[in-house]
């Protein structure tokens, strides 16, 4: 009996391993971005303290600041002389293509402090679009928290509870950083107590259907019908100036004005990304996220600029809706190329995680997870497919969406970004579910209020001249909550 059983099991290991792109002899392919090299540079050994602002209660000079390099990742971790004993990690947004690497601090960095939260942020040892480096950089530097707190002369308990947040592919991070299969296949494994995703890439490879689909869609309606996507460079010009009579040029002004194919063009990408919502309008018209998507999403290759080794872009099951015309709707999915992805291009993987982390929606920790309506760089929709796919991984218990009147990527006042860590703590120690938004009922989604729930104009200190603008141009274009 114990025969076959042994035999059963070395029968499904092999299935697996074979499933997984291989028969576990052979090392696993590579790809460009495992030769590329980077550079943290020269890395002081602190960094500076936060100025003081109205209503510390805790002097942020006399926190611990500690920064240096592990594994080829930079970091910075501060402790508060009064630490609480739980650890925030925090992960950044996409830093580019380039070869120098950088740490970016939490946005509520203070707020950390002035309640005895701990933080750590790490550069990740890669650039480019590498979410698998930044969750196991972030959970390298996690474990390795109370050896830099020893190494630097202040012995530290083991973290009681451990939390994890970022922005936009750092809410990819985030949201990656908890669900189960990255603790089955995390070299680092990590067991987060609660998360807040912020402006992220939840949907994950669903983000990058949707810039190919708006890409083909803009080249379909402009008579490019046939271009390859790669030769986006060789029309760009064209398409913009039928779609747009003004479109930013990186000369700092961000505001567009449509023609009327434009507005037709601009119909089938409000229904691409989350449908019909406020903020949308303004987010093309002023919010600036946009032209990100023009100018560096409509680049990027299809692989990822190497992060794969085959094309992941799909728009075979992408359905064209352009308000108000059922004719021109059918012509538009009749006429628009069709990308079609590798379905092996992000498998799982025998050496750890997959090349891009994916968000199955199988997650058993608290999740606040926040996201602007206008943002068009990393859409609402994000959040749309998350829902969907946490309600089919048995999770919706675990997560609470909020939607913000912002209209840029990643616009949040402090407050509102606060507001969403305290809940996502207030839900993990006390276990009463805080509220949240319906991203999924279209009416709901539609009402001219949806938004104002959680939405805070407020500033503090550490908002910036940016997120205050944006805020000005709502409430002059009449968008503000009552």
């Amino acid at each position: 009996m114990l025969k076959h059983r042994t035999t059963f099991v070395a029968l499904a290991v092999g299935v697996l391993l074979s499933a997984c792109g291989g028969d576990g002899d052979e090392p696993e392919e590579t790809r460009p971005q495992d030769s590329r090299t980077f550079s943290t540079g020269t890395v002081a050994p602190t960094f500076a303290p936060m100025a003081a602002a109205a209503g510390d209660v805790v002097d942020m000079s006399t926190t611990s600041r500690w920064s240096g390099v592990r594994e080829g990742a930079a970091y910075h971790v501060e402790v508060p002389a009064n630490w609480n004993g739980k650890l925030v990690m925090y992960a950044h947004g996409y830093a580019g293509n380039g070869n120098m690497l950088g740490v970016s601090d939490p946005s509520i960095r203070r707020h950390l402090i002035q309640q005895g939260y701990a933080w750590a942020a790490s550069s990740y040892s890669k650039n480019y679009y590498d979410v698998r480096a930044g969750v196991e950089d972030t959970n390298a530097l996690a474990l390795a928290f109370n050896d830099i707190a020893t190494a630097n002369g202040r012995s530290l308990a083991k973290p009681s509870k451990i939390y994890i947040t970022g922005h936009s592919m750092g809410g990819h991070v985030t949201a990656a950083a908890v669900e189960q299969e990255t603790l089955d296949y995390a070299n680092n494994k990590v067991h987060y107590d609660g998360a807040v995703p912020m402006c992220g890439v939840v949907g994950d490879r669903e983000l990058f259907n949707e810039f190919g689909a708006m890409q083909m869609a803009a080249q379909a309606l402009t008579g490019y019908t046939n271009t390859p996507r790669d030769q986006w460079a060789s029309i760009v010009g064209s398409v913009t100036g039928q779609l747009f009579s003004q479109f930013p040029d990186g000369g700092g002004d961000t505001k567009i004005t449509p023609t009327a194919l434009g507005m037709t063009y601009l119909s089938v990408v409000k229904n691409l990304t989350g449908g019909e919502r406020p903020m949308f309008t303004q987010g093309w018209a002023f919010g600036g996220s946009f032209p990100s998507t023009w100018g560096i999403a409509f680049n990027v290759n299809s692989a990822l600029d190497g992060v794969l080794t085959e094309p992941v872009i799909d728009t075979t099951k992408v359905t064209y809706v352009i308000d108000g015309d059922a004719a021109g709707s059918a012509a538009l999915n009749a006429s628009a190329q069709r990308l079609q992805g590798d379905p092996e291009a992000n498998r799982l993987r025998r050496d750890g995680l997959r090349w891009v982390p994916q968000v199955n929606g199988k997650f058993s920790v608290p999740v606040v997870s926040i996201h602007t309506l206008g943002d068009l760089f990393v859409p609402f929709s994000m959040e749309q497919t998350y829902a969907q796919r946490a309600a089919a991984g048995g999770s919706s218990g675990n997560l609470v969406q909020r939607a913000i009147r912002g209209v840029s990527h990643c616009d949040f006042t402090v407050a509102e970004q606060v507001e969403a860590f305290d809940a996502m703590i207030q839900w993990e120690t006390a276990g009463i579910k805080p509220a949240g938004d319906d991203v999924l009922t279209a009416a709901t989604v539609a009402a001219p209020t949806y938004g104002c729930a959680y939405t805070r104009d407020v500033f503090g200190a550490d908002d910036g001249a940016a997120v205050k603008a944006l805020r000005a141009g709502i409430a002059q274009t009449g968008g503000s909550c009552p």
